[in-house]
């Protein structure tokens, strides 16, 4: 069995990334310009909605996102307690307040029972996290809504390719917010997505992603010519994304068929290999589940975090990368600060934050490199032992 270490991921790069760059340089126009509108358009026709708008991150997605609907003060938005910092950080950038809600511990993401309790006058978005790759049941989050006018944001930062019961995710909500990170399945180095159906949210990200510009004054006097200005209607920002970055994109976006395949054939592998481990779980969902895997996150159901860290010291140890899964928002310190929250007021939230790791699963990971991780995994978590 090879010594090599492991990584966690890595993108995978060829010619055809080279290729495409070489053609964006050479045609002197790398911002806002054709290779964006290429790429907008195949994510848009990917996840099957009207409308796709790149950005900086999908940091700036979640944040033009809240923008577009007017989430501002006196707000409240629902958050999964167990995410990424920015699913709650974008409530808080317009103003508004993160209100938390815990998770399911099988799916990892929102609890929709606890959704319904959350919910109040001031809730005028909840944030629906497709967390590594798994869909949100956004299906029973329309019925816990009801008739109230309740907006939501579905972030896919990981979960470009999932689906939910045959759907893609991006258009299930009333607007989609996905990631470019290099962790990605797909990467543009750093870049991010919104994605809907409804063309004025379209067309308020791409205001405020571009300053605030509002277009030509229809009832200006002035003849337009050469020395017409746009308007700027919005305070807006610089949040676009270049042409060398949707350059990047278009390519690696040819190669996403491939990429997820083996992604989601590598977690079947890993399934198959750990389903016998007792005191673990493994994310699978069912063959329906439409999961597209970004990342491969376990969670030991009998464990501490002392005991989680010792397991992870050992895979160090055998060459093989690994990370938690993600945070526990609301005990970090900005929000533990300004609302006191603690980790009891999130049990199973600070229970996945303490319990959970993240597998390596990378481009051209074999089922060798499966057995070598699952095989030192056993050796320390299991102590080698199958029930």
């Amino acid at each position: 069995m090879s010594d090599k270490q492991l990584p966690l991921t890595f993108p995978r790069f060829d010619e055809r990334e080279i290729e495409l760059l070489r053609e964006c340089l050479q045609s002197l126009w790398v911002t806002q310009g054709p290779m964006v509108e290429k790429f907008e358009h195949a994510v848009a026709e990917l996840h099957q909605v009207r409308y796709a708008r790149s950005t900086t991150s999908c940091t700036a997605a979640l944040h033009l996102a809240m923008l577009a609907l007017g989430v501002g003060p006196g707000d409240e938005v629902i958050v999964p307690a167990f995410t990424w910092i920015t699913s709650a950080n974008c409530a808080e950038y317009v103003g508004a307040r993160a209100v938390f809600v815990d998770v399911d511990p099988f799916t990892f993401n929102l609890d929709i029972a606890r959704v319904a309790a959350a919910i109040t006058p001031r809730t005028r978005a909840i944030i629906a996290v497709h967390l590594f790759g798994l869909a949100a049941d956004i299906d029973a989050l329309r019925d816990v809504i009801g008739g109230r006018d309740i907006v939501i944001v579905e972030d896919a930062a990981c979960a470009l390719g999932t689906t939910l019961r045959g759907r893609p995710v991006g258009g299930l909500g009333d607007i989609g917010c996905f990631s470019f990170h290099p962790r990605k399945v797909v990467t543009t180095g750093e870049g991010g997505m919104v994605t809907t159906d409804d063309q004025v949210l379209a067309e308020a990200v791409g205001s405020y992603r571009n300053h605030g510009a509002t277009g030509v004054d229809p009832d200006s006097p002035e003849a337009q010519g050469p020395w017409t200005m746009a308007t700027f209607n919005r305070l807006g920002f610089n949040l676009r994304m270049s042409d060398i970055q949707a350059a990047v994109g278009l390519a690696q976006l040819e190669k996403f068929p491939t990429l997820l395949h083996e992604r989601r054939a590598r977690a079947m592998d890993y399934n198959a290999r750990l389903a016998g481990c007792d005191g673990l779980q493994v994310p699978d969902h069912g063959p329906d589940a439409g999961h597209a895997y970004q990342s491969y996150v376990v969670r030991l159901t009998s464990a501490d975090r002392a005991t989680r860290n010792t397991v992870m010291t050992r895979l160090a140890a055998a060459g093989i990368s690994t990370r938690p899964g993600t945070h526990a928002v609301p005990v970090l310190g900005y929000y533990r600060q300004r609302y006191g929250y603690s980790r009891n007021d999130f049990p199973t939230a600070s229970t996945c934050e303490d319990t959970t790791i993240t597998l390596p699963l990378f481009p051209g990971m074999t089922a060798d490199d499966v057995e070598r991780v699952s095989a030192a995994f056993l050796a320390a978590m299991c102590g080698g032992n199958r029930v």
